[in-house]
């Protein structure tokens, strides 16, 4: 009897252990969400009120004279923020495609082959994710001079297709992909290159989705290669484009805040729509496959 009780006892002391980790786990989750989200929600109130509201000491969350379209307005039709935004869409998806071009089938090779040289390579291409970018600027400047690439949107694409991160995320989801389905397959004579279209890409969906998610809006907020590539304003992507909205009229707070949130707000749309492929996408990677 008394055996069962202190079982009952410690079930029970586990309980309110379990729940109070439970509720501390989410406010402090909470807290994170909201300290996260109160500068975004303070620079979308402030593209809603009028210069003289957003300029106001002290700051106030709420504008005096009440919420205005004014900023958006005078965004739209006096810069060249549709161009901008434009580029932006056509690099990276450009960007995205020509990526996961690039990176499936090396990240297939590298997952599923044995060739000369394979151990070589996989390590450059892990090596080269420590390589910091901006050691490449230079070199990448001057080849797409040579190109006559320069203050193109081809130039602005090309350089930032190589991924080697999304190569070795790929590499490990398809070390996860059983292989039975790949040998059927070559049993009745298909090649390698219809395999991966036909029997791998279609079960690694969910990665693929995350990746070309990653790879579009790293594209899409990078600012110092399309800052330096471009020179002519109509080539530049929101990024660039921002800081020029910013240089032309001075220190307008409302018209740089309504810049941002519509330069922010197509990215805010693709993740919250693609939200679920890309947890699921790269939580089944493990990131820890071997080689």
């Amino acid at each position: 009897m008394s055996s069962a009780t202190d079982t009952a006892r410690t079930r029970r002391l586990t309980l309110g252990s379990s729940r109070a980790v439970t509720v501390i786990a989410i406010a402090a989750l909470a807290l994170a969400a909201i300290l996260w989200a109160l500068p975004i929600l303070f620079a979308v109130s402030v593209s809603f009120k009028t210069e003289a509201d957003a300029a106001a000491t002290p700051l106030r969350f709420w504008p005096e004279h009440g919420w205005s379209i004014d900023a958006y307005t005078a965004v739209l039709s006096a810069s060249g923020l549709p161009r901008w935004l434009w580029n932006s869409l056509l690099v990276s998806t450009a960007v995205t495609a020509l990526t996961l071009l690039v990176s499936v089938p090396a990240a297939y090779a590298f997952s599923r082959h044995r060739f000369p040289g394979r151990g070589v390579l996989f390590g450059l291409t892990v090596a080269a994710i420590m390589v910091p970018p901006q050691i490449l600027i230079v070199p990448l400047f001057e080849q797409m001079k040579l190109l006559r690439l320069s203050d193109t949107l081809a130039g602005v694409t090309l350089p930032q297709i190589v991924a080697p991160l999304m190569v070795i995320v790929l590499k490990n989801f398809f070390d996860q992909v059983p292989t039975e389905l790949e040998e059927a397959a070559r049993l009745d004579g298909a090649s390698n290159l219809r395999i991966l279209a036909t029997v791998v890409l279609p079960l690694s969906r969910s990665i693929l989705v995350a990746v070309a998610i990653f790879v579009f809006i790293g594209a899409w907020n990078n600012f110092l290669w399309p800052f330096i590539i471009t020179n002519s304003p109509e080539l530049m992507t929101i990024p660039v484009g921002l800081g020029t909205v910013q240089d032309a009229y001075g220190l307008q707070y409302a018209q740089s805040m309504a810049s941002a949130v519509i330069g922010g707000l197509p990215l805010v749309i693709l993740f919250t729509v693609f939200q679920r492929q890309i947890v699921s996408g790269f939580t089944a990677t493990g990131l820890g496959g071997g080689q």
